[in-house]
């Protein structure tokens, strides 16, 4: 007696999958065998055993983003602080009057912390639910303004793009430059994985609607070498790279993995090992198409009123000289703290406008600060901006979720933190 099981076909086309039992006697005095079957429909539970290995795998990997996510909150923090202070003092070199090398050299420094700026919010992705700007976007459109981007180093490489998107697909809401970046990784490594099997190749991008899942699917296919059976199952581990040494950093289709959850989507691959693969991006349906306002008109930022003083609360020293010289030249008369201890002393004798405070520090740190502050000077406490560099699902984003207070990560651009500072001022 054998089991098999097969996938058939209904009359009216639909799918099904059956489940056959069955067994052959010889037949005494005659010819050919007897054969005995039973034929059972099993379509429900294929169905539901498939969705129970896609969570099992889901949340297999959601353990590993979660473990790496505590490593990567506590190095983020510590590059955030250097990375803060580079970019401030570079910014503020920017408004001198530079030689044309110096200049150039300048800009080097300012776009290489840029880049490391980036890398380290790639790696915050896994520690925490990152608070994104999503709007109702057309997926097919943001997948054409990816091509975009690549269309001259596709050209250059001899890459076919194929373009197999479905129209009428209806709106997602998403944040379009996190899908643009799972879509620039997925594309990139494609064009790699080509180049490096025959030195062209054929890249295909097919999109549909999923009624059934409510979902919106995008399909990345390429004719390369195709990704392994045996690291499938680890094709979105942290660190994990088919690549040679130097090559890959094994953290974008990482990112891309929980960049997909975070928006109640998933990532999957699919691969013979040999002749190439599909990747797929699902993404759920959401919203419609919101009517944009013809003109906009964005408001003068407030002045500072003569007088106005702010207290910067900082123990990294260049930084906090940095950001105190950036609000001197806004007009604020600005004084400097390198702990909470420091800064509780100065508010006992002098009344502040406006407190720029780090989170982490010494001594007292900024949630402890706050704390002493709301419960003597509760007046003062709405007057708190906080900066930091590390709110990765940790307490520090829950303070700040809960006191209600301003604040601005590291490492930030000083323009942005004159702004948060303008608009306190002018709120209190």
């Amino acid at each position: 007696m054998q089991s098999y099981m097969l996938r058939l076909r209904r009359v009216d086309g639909a799918g099904m999958w059956v489940e056959v039992t069955a067994r052959a006697d010889r037949q005494s005095g005659r010819k050919g065998h007897r054969v005995e079957a039973v034929i059972r429909d099993v379509t429900e539970r294929k169905t539901l055993q498939d969705q129970s290995r896609d969570v099992y795998h889901q949340l297999l990997q959601a353990e590993k983003l979660a473990s790496l996510g505590q490593t990567m909150s506590g190095v983020a923090h510590e590059l955030n602080n250097p990375l803060a202070t580079i970019l401030a003092c570079a910014e503020r070199l920017a408004s001198l009057e530079l030689e044309p090398s110096t200049r150039r050299d300048l800009d080097a420094i300012h776009n290489a912390a840029e880049r490391a700026a980036r890398i380290v919010r790639n790696l915050q992705t896994f520690a925490r639910k990152r608070h994104t700007t999503r709007a109702t976007v057309e997926l097919n459109q943001v997948v054409r303004d990816t091509l975009a981007l690549r269309a001259h180093e596709q050209r250059v490489a001899h890459i076919r793009i194929v373009d197999a998107l479905a129209a009428g697909l209806p709106p997602i809401f998403a944040d379009p430059h996190q899908i643009q970046q799972i879509l620039l990784n997925l594309i990139m490594n494609a064009e790699q994985a080509m180049l490096a099997a025959h030195g062209r190749g054929t890249l295909v991008l097919r999109s549909w609607q999923d009624p059934d899942r409510d979902a919106v699917v995008l399909e990345v296919n390429d004719d390369g070498s195709g990704v392994p059976v045996e690291s499938q199952s680890k094709i979105f581990d942290p660190f994990f790279t088919t690549k040679a040494v130097g090559k890959g950093t094994g953290l974008g289709l990482t990112v891309a993995y929980a960049i997909a959850q975070e928006h109640g989507g998933r990532l999957r691959v699919a691969s013979d090992g040999q002749r190439g693969a599909s990747f797929f991006l699902e993404l759920p349906v959401g919203g419609t198409t919101v009517r944009v306002p013809e003109t906009v008109r964005v408001p003068a930022p407030p002045s500072v009123p003569a007088g106005a003083r702010a207290l910067v609360v900082e123990d990294e020293r260049a930084l906090g000289e940095a950001v105190a010289a950036t609000l001197t030249d806004e007009g604020f008369r600005v004084d400097r703290a390198e702990n909470g201890e420091e800064a509780l002393t100065r508010i006992r004798g002098r009344h502040y406008d406006v407190i720029i405070c780090d989170l982490k520090m010494p001594k007292l740190d900024g949630m402890a600060f706050f704390a002493e502050v709301s419960k003597t000077m509760p007046k003062i406490a709405r007057r708190l901006v906080f900066v930091t560099g590390d709110v990765a699902g940790s307490d520090a984003e829950r303070f700040l979720e809960e006191s209600g207070c301003r604040w601005i990560a590291k490492p930030f651009r000083l323009r942005d933190l004159v702004r948060v500072a303008r608009e306190t001022l002018q709120a209190t």
